[in-house]
């Protein structure tokens, strides 16, 4: 795959990669907390023999600056916009894992008119409620003390227990991968995430087709809110994965590449 090319947003740094750009088909993936693009490695190459694949380092991750002390989701579908325009891609379908969904959801709202179709994988469209609140800011002590600690523990627990030990190499390299974040970076997501607003209206608005992944074992996004939140959109689908927690991507790799693969087709062919 080529280097990351780098645009000059709000005066720094915003890291992308574009990829298979004969293609008339783009998807756009976002990345989830404490990730970076790299981490949807094995999906580009295959992606990208029969669409445009762009994957990015959100704001705070990966090669991406960070900004000020909070990442809100509009600024960082700011930025998504930013790398879009800076690529000329016109429409697309864009897909978030987790955080990357809440920053397609922003997105969904000021720039719908760009989407072809959105997949969200074990995210959702709520706001955060109190203990939620509570908790982001536990996690923010956490990381202060002991950012090393926090980042292997919060990795290693997103997985379905039955499949750590096979996919420990898997696991091992996104650790790495997700220690390379800055404690800024990892602070100003929290910080986003925390204030970030309710966007079901976005959901209930959308004239695209809408795909939500989820796993049958996420400790994070219980069956009955992700069931809920695929009654609201006008169209859409959903994928739910036994023995998989919060990283179906990589927990069950083939299918979801297949099932995403089939989903960009659907919303470009109609």
């Amino acid at each position: 795959m080529e280097k990351h090319k780098v645009i000059t947003f709000e005066n720094r740094e915003l890291h992308y990669r574009d990829e298979g750009r004969d293609h008339p088909f783009t998807l756009v993936l976002l990345h989830g907390f404490l990730q970076n693009l790299t981490v949807w490695s094995s999906f580009t190459l295959t992606y990208m023999r029969s669409m445009r694949v762009i994957t990015i380092d959100l704001p705070g991750h990966g090669y991406s600056s960070t900004y000020s002390d909070v990442h809100t989701m509009d600024f960082m579908a700011n930025a998504v916009k930013a790398v879009l325009d800076d690529a000329g891609v016109e429409r697309c379908v864009m897909a978030g894992h987790s955080l990357g969904g809440y920053v397609a959801l922003a997105f969904a709202d000021s720039y719908g008119y760009m989407l072809q179709g959105l997949a969200l994988l074990h995210s959702h469209a709520m706001a955060d409620d109190a203990d939620k609140r509570a908790c982001r800011d536990e996690v923010c002590r956490q990381v202060h003390q002991n950012r090393a600690g926090f980042i292997v523990d919060f990795i290693t627990n997103l997985f379905d227990e039955s499949k750590r030990e096979f996919l420990a190499q898997d696991i091992k390299e996104l650790r790495d991968q997700c220690l390379e974040t800055r404690e800024e970076g990892i602070l100003a997501a929290q910080r986003g995430m925390k204030v970030r607003t309710s966007r079901v209206r976005t959901l209930a608005r959308l004239d695209v087709p809408v795909l939500f992944i989820y796993g049958k074992n996420d400790p994070r996004i219980p069956i009955e809110m992700g069931l809920s939140q695929a009654m609201v959109p006008k169209r859409a689908e959903v994928l739910l994965l036994d023995n998989v927690a919060h990283m179906s991507f990589m927990e069950d790799r083939d299918y979801v590449k297949t099932r995403l693969c089939h989903f960009v087709s659907q919303c470009c062919n109609k």
